[in-house]
């Protein structure tokens, strides 16, 4: 009697549908209108700006690229006042940010109920207007002689900002207190987006879970609402204090010669002086500061999970 034997087993790889070589590309024909944007609009741009700040000449016998280095040191050796005051500034807006920001993003996430989206409405509204007329507002609102300065004297916060520095001859105006107050209003909203965002994905069981363990709510905050709010933190931080640090429009506006940022110095330097390798030597040693900052101060933070 004959065994019949059964026909081999086809290859696991037979069921198995290889993607077409077009269909593979997919992805990457979806990517190439994005990344020929970044070519064209940032990376074309930096070379250019690269190779602009280690140019000599003048702007009627023309620049040419002779790999002048020194540029560098001689940008930094003049202007270094500009970029600590710059940092200084920057730091000092993100940090009342912070705090302006922090309470209202955790009322909104938290206790505005139906509120919410009409508060959320308010807190982008000044986007709804120019960034030069929101910070020329601040120029009526900063008067000598108006109802905020007549207040801040009268409470002797003046003496007190005088005192650091900040103020002098009980105004406000052409001073750094209107650059810091100029700053932190133009960029708040920066910060209490992310913070809103970290703060509304927080699971509520978790507060309810730290009140079951006899949690004071200061120790759930300090415990659980903060610790996950962190990568908000971080991202409001960042949104903030990177534009504030390149920034002029403020300092330009409601600020004086002696408050004058390193965004000033080069705007100054590209359209008034024409001096254009010291304007791109500036822009580059800016960058290269702040990407240093915030490098470290990610680092620092403990997270990686950024809104």
């Amino acid at each position: 009697m004959s065994v019949t034997k059964a026909p081999p087993a086809p290859p696991a790889e037979a069921g198995i549908r290889k993607p077409s070589t077009r269909r593979r590309l997919v992805p990457y024909w979806l990517l190439l209108p994005g990344i020929l944007w970044l070519v064209v609009f940032f990376a074309l741009p930096m070379v250019y700006q690269a190779s602009t700040s280690v140019q000599t000449g003048t702007l009627e016998k023309g620049f040419e690229v002779t790999w002048h280095f020194r540029t560098y040191w001689d940008a930094l050796a003049d202007y270094y006042p500009q970029f600590v005051r710059s940092l200084l500034y920057a730091g000092t807006a993100t940090l009342l940010c912070l705090m302006l920001g922090y309470p209202l993003a955790y009322l909104i996430a938290f206790k505005a109920g139906r509120w919410r989206n009409l508060v959320l409405v308010l807190v982008v509204a000044p986007f709804f207007t120019s960034f030069l007329i929101r910070t020329l507002a601040w120029k009526t609102i900063l008067a000598d002689g108006g109802a905020v300065v007549d207040a801040l004297d009268t409470l002797h916060v003046l003496d007190v900002t005088a005192w650091l520095g900040w103020t002098e001859n009980n105004r406000v105006l052409a001073t750094p207190m209107a650059v810091v107050c100029g700053l932190t209003y133009n960029f708040l909203p920066f910060m209490i987006l992310p913070l809103y965002t970290s703060l509304e994905r927080i699971d509520g069981r978790l507060h309810e879970a730290a009140g079951d363990l006899y949690a004071t709510p200061a120790t759930t905050f300090r415990k659980v609402t903060l610790p996950l709010s962190m990568p908000g933190v971080v991202s409001g931080t960042l949104l903030t204090f990177i534009p504030a640090s390149g920034d002029y429009v403020n300092a330009e506006l409601l600020g004086s010669t002696d408050t004058k940022m390193v965004g000033s110095v080069i705007q100054s330097q590209f359209l008034r002086v024409l001096d254009y390798p010291t304007a791109a030597a500036l822009s580059f040693i800016l960058m290269a500061v702040v990407l240093l900052v915030v490098t470290v101060y990610i680092r620092r933070s403990g997270t990686e999970d950024l809104v």
